[in-house]
């Protein structure tokens, strides 16, 4: 066969090729081990050696605890491994229903769905929710899996408009309301789309300015807080909570609706403070549930989170209610990291979250950062582009309730080093 330059092989050798060129490849990093403040990471030559975790979404210390692991194992032996079924057909196991129940009262919704990924829940709700003349408003560093949903809706759906507003520029996103509003091809619904803390930046939403303008403008709010379950909160619910916006949940009472106070959708994960396993889920509103069970082809086309995972992220979920002092322990840990790493002399987002990105700039030098740490002993990974926007490459450190003060100097150390 006659290799050309068009073709895939050569074109795909031109990239990697460039990549190693310019600094920007990226090296799989293989532990061996579970995930916690400090992991086993396996060498080049095949050894393996113990070094500090500051890039993991485990954010509550969850992934390795004993009960949540416990739980996983009792799921497994129960339910088996797999459901070998979409939830329509027979992929719904008493599982699905127990950590449902358990979001939906965790998050304060009428009700919740879970995916295989909350990536798989954002290829959901919008095409499934989105109808010819609706219009969806994003903001501009909303995670991927947002975008890539909002793109797909109007794919799918002829008619479906999008538009995308400078990040937290609420003025910008009033301008964007004002011009749907004016818009005769808009004619259905209005939807804002956030998310709650955003993963690059580790700054969060105004959720009562959106909320404000979305009363306004008789439009309905959508918030991915991925990144601030378990994190955000008094009791570590989300960014809602954060900001006194906790719906009545699925007891009584709605979460959608327009009464400020409230959100009328999220996405989420179970993969990351929620026991760190893996899956998604839509929280919101009965009739909006119901209809992505009856009309979402993620889950009318694939199969149903494990039930091994459903029953050890909803004891993750119990374990964060039941211990709120873990929540505390974090906070403690991203106030203390973050004055630490600025008396070292790095300037880092001030924010409530547990995402600390340190701005490098260029693709190249944060991967040469984030090599020299882990020569150190501490894992922080180099964000480039694409991840990133071109020249804002960063190393972004985050932070775990299993951390400790001596873990959280050793990082320091490391920086300084640089």
């Amino acid at each position: 066969m006659t290799t050309t330059a068009a073709s895939f092989d050569a074109r795909t050798d031109d990239v990697l090729r460039k990549l190693e060129e310019t600094g920007q490849y990226k090296t799989l990093q293989t532990i061996d081990g579970p995930m916690d403040a400090t992991i086993r990471l396996r060498d080049p030559d095949g050894g393996v050696r113990e070094v500090l975790c500051f890039c993991s979404n485990n954010y509550l210390g969850l992934a390795n605890d004993p009960r949540v692991v416990e739980a996983g194992i009792e799921g497994l032996r129960k339910f088996g491994a797999g459901t070998a079924s979409v939830r329509f057909i027979c992929g719904t196991f008493s599982p699905h229903e127990a950590i449902e129940h358990t979001i939906a009262s965790y998050m304060g919704t009428e009700a919740s769905y879970t995916f295989v990924s909350c990536w798989t829940a954002n290829e959901a709700i919008y095409p499934t929710f989105a109808e010819p003349g609706d219009i969806l408003i994003s903001d501009e560093l909303n995670h991927a899996c947002i975008i890539d949903g909002i793109r797909l809706a109007a794919v799918i759906k002829k008619g479906v408009k999008k538009t995308v507003y400078k990040h937290a520029d609420y003025a910008d996103l009033r301008a964007k309301l004002v011009a749907a509003a004016e818009d005769p091809e808009v004619t259905g619904q209005i939807w804002v789309v956030t998310d709650g803390v955003f993963s690059m930046e580790g700054d969060i939403a105004d959720l009562p300015a959106i909320r404000g303008l979305c009363d306004e403008f008789n439009a309905m709010l959508v918030v991915d807080d991925s990144h601030g379950h378990g994190v955000m909160g008094r009791t570590g619910r989300g960014t809602h909570e954060h900001f006194g916006m906790m719906g009545a949940g699925p007891s009584g009472g709605s979460a959608s609706g327009n009464d400020i106070g409230e959100v009328d959708f999220f996405t989420g994960t179970l993969g990351k403070a929620l026991g760190g396993g893996a899956g998604g889920f839509v929280a919101g509103t009965s009739r909006g549930i119901e209809l992505l069970i009856q009309r979402g082809r993620p889950t009318l086309f694939s199969n149903a989170l494990p039930a091994t995972i459903a029953c050890s992220a909803n004891k993750a979920i119990e374990i964060l209610m039941d211990e709120p002092e873990r929540v505390e322990k974090l906070r403690t840990n991203v106030d203390l990291a973050r004055s630490k790493i600025r008396a070292a002399g790095f300037d880092v987002l001030d924010s409530p979250t547990a995402i600390c990105p340190i701005i490098v700039g260029d693709t190249a030098e944060a991967i040469r950062m984030s090599k020299r740490l882990l020569e150190l002993g501490v894992f922080v990974i180099g964000f480039g582009y694409p991840v990133v926007p071109e020249g804002a490459a960063r190393l972004r450190i985050q932070m775990s309730a299993a951390h400790e003060p001596s873990h959280i100097d050793a990082l320091v150390d490391a920086l300084k080093k640089l």
